[in-house]
């Protein structure tokens, strides 16, 4: 049995994905830390969004390397396959992995629109629901 977990934290923006993933662990990573610049400022650059989950992915598997107990990613993993590559990574590192599911505590797109914190507009939250994988 591992001694290790990678928490897979998945949701719409604006669901709490950060929040709960941080009731559990101080190592959290993120997609969107690529984007705020050394100043504290989001960015967000839709044409380094390749970029920025390799840079999560590579964050993860450093942290695991070096014997982190419980690591989160929050990102949105809005279809199962999004997970596929931290689950091939806990896979090759021994490592379990937990998935917890921050779908929307029952809020339109427009109020999630409103909550998160990097201004997803509202149409966005609509496609991700619209392709949110139950099965994950």
């Amino acid at each position: 049995m591992s001694t290790q977990t990678l928490l897979l934290v998945r949701g719409l923006p604006g669901s709490g994905k950060s929040t709960m993933a941080r009731t559990r662990t101080d190592t959290v990573f993120e997609a969107d830390q690529y984007f705020v610049d050394r100043a504290g400022v989001y960015q967000f650059d839709p044409t380094k969004l390749y970029h920025a989950h390799c840079h999560c992915e590579r964050r993860t598997r450093e942290a695991l390397e070096a014997g982190v107990p419980v690591v989160a990613v929050a990102n949105t993993f809005v279809r199962a396959r999004d997970m596929r590559a931290y689950k091939d990574m806990a896979a090759e590192l021994g490592v379990t992995v937990e998935i917890i599911n921050v779908f929307d505590g029952g809020l339109t797109d427009a109020q999630l629109a409103k909550r998160n914190l990097h201004s997803v507009p509202v149409e966005a939250i609509a496609k991700m629901r619209a392709r949110w994988s139950k099965n994950a």
